[in-house]
């Protein structure tokens, strides 16, 4: 949850595969291999057994991947 300008709770953005690999511009085997080989952003399972991703956990992980050129 995060809060907006008003201070109101707003609910978390959670992101599809599809939608993570078009913003990465990578295949969808590729953000598999990572998430086989412990590489791609933190993941949650739902009860139908669907993935999704949060918006946080995805900023979190382009932080910690992110070079300083």
């Amino acid at each position: 949850m995060t809060t907006d300008s008003t201070g109101r709770v707003q609910p978390q953005e959670h992101l599809t595969i599809p939608e993570v690999c078009a913003e990465l511009k990578i295949s969808r085997s590729t953000f598999y291999y990572w998430r086989q080989t412990g590489k791609a952003p933190r993941c949650v399972v739902l009860p139908n057994r669907e993935v999704r991703i949060t918006r946080t956990d995805l900023n979190v992980w382009l932080t910690a991947h992110t070079e300083v050129a």
